[in-house]
């Protein structure tokens, strides 16, 4: 594997952002990989050279908040208007009208944003274990308080400074427990009471004393490079934009939920909080969408399987866009 890009600092939509390029632009579009929490840019180390060895033209930024990303102290300013607004400036400082963008875990989210409020930036989507969610009828975080309860993650991340205290505490022990290849039994995966205790995991990072079974999906270099980061940045970036859903939610009321743009779904058979059953029904707002699911793998598909996704994406955007030369 070539070595992971330099940085490159652009401004986009008012923060400076790093960005890690491969490729030239050849016969294919431009790519934009959008990592999820907590990871970096440096999580697509395996599919920015795979792309890129096809032809693409491969960008990958650290998103807002993250690694050597600017990471700005209002929760505000992580709402899905900035996220998607960062995108689109990305475009802009690299002189790209259109892309395909792809993300992961909160990337997907903005990934599945970006043909909603950016429409005119957006060749086509790849979904990576993140579904296409449309609007809720109901606020987001009520519901996961509801069905959830008050110990689920997401509701837990709500609270600015409690999840960081968890996290910060040790931050090499919170990444080894979150990065690991988890096999949960389907009573866990596919039961109400199962998923409340599965979706409850900060408080077991919080007790843990000893690490939980489940192979690291990295090996202890790459692991050094999460560690050095987040232990120089801190959580909080990140965990804004937990802190935005309802926002988020408010904020796009009267929004058209139609992507007209090809669209690739790929999910993974073992993702806990992903589910492969929430891509169900997707097609009613996608027309145009292929669907796949990655067996034996959890929720670190990018590390975990890394040559099936790189394969289901290449033979996709050859097929749809005429391969990248």
């Amino acid at each position: 594997m070539p070595p992971f890009p330099e940085a490159r600092f652009i401004e986009t939509n008012g923060i400076r952002m790093a960005v890690y390029e491969q490729g030239e632009e050849g016969g294919g579009p431009p790519v934009v990989l959008c990592h999820g929490w907590p990871e970096l840019a440096y999580s697509w180390r395996r599919q920015i050279s795979a792309l890129a060895g096809a032809g693409y033209r491969v960008i990958a930024p650290d998103m807002r908040g993250y690694g050597r990303t600017e990471r700005p102290e209002a929760i505000g300013d992580y709402d899905i208007h900035h996220l998607t607004g960062d995108m689109a400036g990305l475009l802009d400082a690299l002189g790209i009208e259109r892309a395909v963008f792809c993300g992961h875990d909160w990337g997907g989210i903005v990934t599945w944003a970006m043909p909603l409020l950016q429409p005119e930036r957006v060749l086509g989507v790849i979904g990576v274990n993140t579904p296409f969610m449309p609007r809720p009828p109901i606020e987001p975080l009520g519901f996961m308080r509801q069905a959830f309860g008050e110990e689920m993650y997401m509701v837990v991340f709500q609270q600015p400074g409690r999840a960081e205290a968890i996290l910060e505490a040790d931050v090499e022990k919170s990444l080894r427990f979150l990065f690991r290849k988890v096999r949960l039994p389907a009573e866990l995966l596919d039961s109400t009471e199962g998923r409340k205790q599965t979706l409850a995991w900060i408080g077991a990072l919080a007790a843990l004393e000893g690490m939980p079974e489940g192979e690291l999906v990295m090996d202890e270099a790459a692991l050094a490079v999460y560690r050095e980061a987040f232990a120089a940045t801190g959580f909080t970036g990140g965990l804004n934009w937990y802190r935005n859903f309802t926002r988020n939610w408010e904020s796009t009321e009267g929004l058209e939920q139609r992507i007209d743009a090809p669209c690739l779904m790929i999910a993974a058979a073992d993702d806990f909080v992903l589910r492969p059953s929430m891509t169900d029904g997707m097609e009613r707002y996608i027309p145009d969408l292929e669907k796949h699911v990655i067996e034996d793998c959890g929720h670190w598909t990018q590390m975990e399987q890394p040559e099936t996704l790189n394969r289901l994406m290449l033979d996709w955007l050859g097929r749809r866009f005429g391969g990248g030369g």
